[in-house]
């Protein structure tokens, strides 16, 4: 069996084990779907850009020892140097998507960048192509900005995918001596230096978790423990732009870059149930409650601020100004997975089934091919001067942290469904897709999200009882509670069948956002749905449209845009018009599926 991207040692203190891996295969149905376009579409784009970006040819540079590092500049003037990062979070991908099934293309290609990432690395271990072309190869000289130990976060964790999936150990040779770098100079005995970007630590955890090195696990625990002491220093947007404003035990919530923050919080948790740490664990979940209570947008979106791509205030959460940036969004359900592990709360899977529906899907357009790097809930029929394109979705972008990051999160989101115990199975995430947890096999049948049935027929069963939970969405406010729990004594062909009733709802905001205030969200089963101007009457704006809450919202169907998809009929007043024209009504789609058409205007709060 091969296991998934976390893995924690029968020692950590958990709640509940992952699966993964071969033991879980999506078969059909909404994910499947998507697994296949990323498979298809998506990873093969990707290859292309990252030879087309610079970013795979800058390590072939590397391996020569010269050449002028090639980087896209952003409209900041700013050269990034952490695109070999790009190409680890891809080649992770692969190796997931390999381990799924064969690919000659993905294979070769996968060849072609491994036999690059290895020739660039210098005989000492070090490997940063940014550094040995662009700073005379001297490493470790801008730890803030450098990106050089989150680099190598990457390039590990591709080379566990790699390990599990495949039991192919190329990238792990290459990993495990660019960390012995790293150790030898920050370790135990050296000096005391964190990077401006946190990532290294949950990726430091899981390769002692498969290398059984104790050093590794070290360095990322040293590593938590530097931060917060202002080793770093202020930089442009202050400490706690890179969480070194307060130790990560006592920090009572989350601040500045929110993927930093959430990465940051993933390591905490992995080293907490290796260390059996209750106080680091408890710090982490302190500060998850907070976010998920005040800084989290409706769509599971993270982070309000574009000056710094930061959480902003407590409440702060402006629509037409959210950052929402795709990374954050996946962040959060790595964070959100990492927690339902250690504690066994269905509430953390909630947030996963919200952020992969609406935060995550978002990024990447209905082809595979273009993305979000950030997520606004709101887009306006008349806006200042904007670049051409400005509001669609790009095939790539200059920091392409996102593409990739979607890759990964796909090629293994199938590791996220289902956890088992000693008591049984428990399933988290709905897809149709065949489970197998020891030796109990179920197959899960659902038209999820746009259906509310889910069934579990067991195909092999112990002689011994066991439990089978469902968790039961807060959306659905059924009255059984969080999880819905069968246990006993089964047979070949058993059934368990969960109904959960999608009907449409409105949400109205917590009346601590003062931009929203007077506003309605519309929502079905997992989704949040979006207004656009394509699905608006006829000569209105969508600023004018006003939510008549004196008739019914009704479904819609929309094979327009997917065969299966469900819309909303919403009514609306134009009070834009003279006189506004009666029983008029707008078309909300799901907001994972907007800017796929014509790119105008978009709402998904709507004036009550």
């Amino acid at each position: 069996m091969n296991v998934g991207g976390v893995s924690p040692t029968a020692t950590a203190k958990l709640r509940l084990s992952p699966i993964g891996g071969s033991d879980v295969e999506i078969v059909g149905g909404f994910w499947a779907r998507w697994q296949r376009i990323n498979r298809e579409k998506t990873i093969p784009h990707g290859f292309d850009r990252l030879r087309k970006s610079g970013a795979l040819g800058n390590l072939r540079l590397a391996a020569n020892g010269q050449g002028r590092y090639q980087a896209e500049i952003d409209t900041s003037g700013t050269t990034f140097p952490f695109l070999d990062s790009d190409v680890y979070k891809w080649l992770e991908a692969v190796g997931w998507e390999l381990a799924r099934g064969t690919d000659p293309g993905l294979i070769a290609a996968a060849d072609e960048a491994i036999g690059v990432v290895a020739a660039a690395q210098r005989p000492d271990g070090y490997l940063n192509s940014f550094v040995q072309l662009v700073r005379d190869g001297i490493p470790y000289g801008d730890l803030a900005w450098g990106h050089e130990f989150y680099c190598v976060g990457h390039l590990i964790q591709a080379a566990i995918a790699w390990h599990r999936g495949l039991g192919d150990d190329r990238l792990l040779a290459v990993a495990t001596r660019a960390v012995a770098h790293i150790d030898a100079e920050f370790g135990t005995e050296g000096r005391p230096g964190i990077d401006g970007h946190p990532g290294i630590e949950m990726a430091l955890v899981e390769l002692a978790r498969v290398t059984g090195e104790e050093r590794h696990l070290a360095l990322a625990e040293r590593m938590l423990g530097l931060r917060g002491h202002g080793l770093i220093g202020p930089g442009r947007f202050g400490a706690e732009y890179w969480q070194d404003h307060e130790p990560v035990r006592e920090a009572a919530t989350v601040a500045g870059h929110a993927v930093r923050q959430l990465y940051l919080d993933c390591g905490a948790v992995d080293v907490a149930v290796e260390r059996g740490d209750e106080e680091l664990l408890a710090a982490v979940r302190r500060r998850w409650s907070d976010l998920i209570r005040s800084r989290t947008y409706l769509t599971g979106g993270m982070g309000s601020r574009h000056r710094d791509e930061a959480f902003g205030d407590p409440y702060e959460l402006p629509p037409d100004r959210a950052y929402t940036e795709t990374c954050a969004a996946i962040a959060s359900v790595m964070l959100a997975w990492r927690l339902l592990l250690a504690t066994g709360e269905p509430e953390y899977a909630d947030v996963i089934e919200r952020a992969m529906y609406n935060g995550v899907l978002p990024g990447i357009s209905l082809s595979g091919e273009e993305f979000f790097y950030t997520n606004p809930l709101q887009r306006r029929t008349h806006r200042a001067a904007e670049p051409a394109g400005h509001g669609r979705r790009a095939p790539w972008y200059p920091c392409a942290c996102c593409p990739p990051n979607l890759m990964r999160l796909f090629s293994s989101w199938h590791h996220y469904l289902a956890t088992g115990d000693e008591s049984g199975v428990q399933i988290h995430q709905y897809a149709d897709a065949d489970v197998t947890v020891g030796d109990v096999r179920l197959a899960i049948r659902t038209d999820y999200p746009w259906q509310g049935r889910v069934t579990a027929r067991v195909l092999q069963t112990p002689a011994r009882p066991w439990t089978l939970s469902l968790r039961v969405p807060s959306w659905s406010g059924a009255a059984d509670g969080p999880v819905v729990e069968h246990s006993g004594q089964w047979n070949v062909g058993d059934t368990v069948t969960l109904d959960l009733d999608p009907v449409i709802r409105v949400t109205r905001p917590d009346r601590r956002v003062d931009a929203i205030r007077g506003c309605v969200a519309i929502e079905r089963g997992p989704l949040v749905y979006c207004l656009e101007t394509v699905d608006a009457p006829a000569a209105t704006q969508l600023e004018d449209l006003v939510w008549d809450g004196s008739r019914q919202l009704q479904e819609a169907p929309r094979p327009d845009i997917e065969p299966a998809m469900i819309g909303v009929a919403v009514p609306v007043v134009d009070r834009g018009s003279a006189s506004p024209g009666a029983d008029l009504t707008a078309g909300a789609i799901p907001y994972f599926a907007w800017a796929n058409r014509q790119v105008e205007a978009m709402r998904v709060w709507i004036p009550a």
